[in-house]
């Protein structure tokens, strides 16, 4: 009895690495559903309302000055070299970099350009509203500062809001935003949260960013990953025609018309399984006998009863009207074996054959 291999761990993750045969049928694309458009109002609301603490100098600023007195790269030091590394994590270049190769690979194996465009548009996003409110703003940081207990605003800065904690909510979170299962989604939303809250709070030990910057930076990171599934409809119509472009130029190096992909997967869709299969076959078979020539046909003879060969009999010469004229003997060196009951033409049936002699 045959038993099957038991797959073990490390067999079921190369397997998970293979590509997939062809797209899968139905990816999980997020909806613009009610509670996410809650979640985005409390959003922006929460935004707006550090903005406004921040602008009339309320205790949020005064907290500001209190944190970056206390100096927490002194307090301790221990620490320092661990998360000078920790901040890359924040850092546009590199986290871009690992992103977007984990998500080129998941492109390539499910055949579909929307990982990549997705974080495509969520940077895009993210350069676009963190950019503009840091130099619309323009607040300096702890180390640039002019007064005490002022909010440094407009004074030609670029800190406001935290731009390394923006990132760190974007571009690790965009991999929660684009996982398959439920299960995996909160993982990685979890995994996310604690790297940016992280990043967050090193940039405040450190001293580059106050810390209503770094809480600015959270809400503006979300509000991007909240608003995303507005920007879906926009990456399908992108990677419909970036699939276009690219089944045009194939055509064009082959020298043939590019053919609709909907047609064969329309036609291959009006047939069951089972039409399928026979409509493949007899194609083939039609193929396999439009290639192949006619063979000569063979004369059929009786069935023999013995495996002996019979002893040769000569045929006497008679009237014979075949297509070449040939005489019924048979040629010295032939491969057919005579046939003992062949018989000339306009002879009996019941009369036998004499045999040819000499004079």
């Amino acid at each position: 009895m045959r038993t099957e291999r038991k797959l073990t761990r490390l067999d079921r993750v190369f397997a998970r690495l293979d590509r997939e045969p062809e797209r899968p049928a139905h990816i999980g694309v997020p909806k613009m559903s009610r509670h996410r458009v809650v979640l985005l109002a409390a959003t922006l609301a929460f935004y707006v309302a550090i903005v406004w603490a921040v602008i009339i100098t309320s205790w949020l600023v005064t907290l500001d000055w209190q944190v970056m007195f206390f100096r927490p790269y002194q307090q301790w030091p221990e620490i320092h070299a661990f998360l000078d590394y920790y901040v890359v994590l924040g850092q546009r270049g590199p986290t871009a970099v690992m992103v977007t190769a984990w998500l080129g690979w998941r492109s390539w194996r499910m055949h579909t350009l929307r990982p990549l465009l997705a974080l495509g548009v969520s940077l895009l996003l993210l350069n676009v509203t963190v950019g503009a409110a840091k130099i619309g703003m323009g607040r300096l940081g702890p180390h640039y500062a002019t007064t005490i207990g002022s909010n440094e605003m407009w004074l030609g800065g670029d800190i406001f809001p935290s731009g390394h904690t923006a990132n760190a909510v974007v571009t690790w979170g965009i991999l929660a935003y684009l996982a398959s299962t439920p299960r995996a989604r909160r993982w990685l939303s979890a995994v996310s949260a604690v790297i940016s809250l992280g990043v967050g709070l090193t940039t405040v030990y450190i001293g580059t960013h106050w810390l209503s910057d770094v809480v600015l930076g959270w809400a503006a990171g979300l509000l991007i990953l909240l608003a995303l599934p507005w920007f879906e409809p926009l990456i399908a119509r992108a990677e419909a025609r970036i699939f276009a472009l690219r089944d045009a130029w194939r055509s064009r190096r082959a020298g043939t018309a590019p053919v609709p992909a909907t047609a064969s997967v329309a036609a291959a869709a009006m047939l069951s399984p089972h039409e399928a299969h026979a409509e493949s076959a007899a194609s083939a078979a039609s193929r396999a006998s439009a290639d192949e020539e006619p063979a000569p046909r063979e004369p059929v003879s009786a069935p023999r009863t013995s495996r002996t060969p019979p002893a040769p009999v000569y045929l006497a010469p008679g009237p014979h009207t075949s297509r070449t004229e040939r005489t019924p003997v048979t040629p010295a060196g032939s491969r057919r074996p005579p046939h003992s009951e062949r018989v000339t033409r306009g002879t009996s049936h019941t009369s036998q054959p004499r045999p040819v002699t000499g004079g």
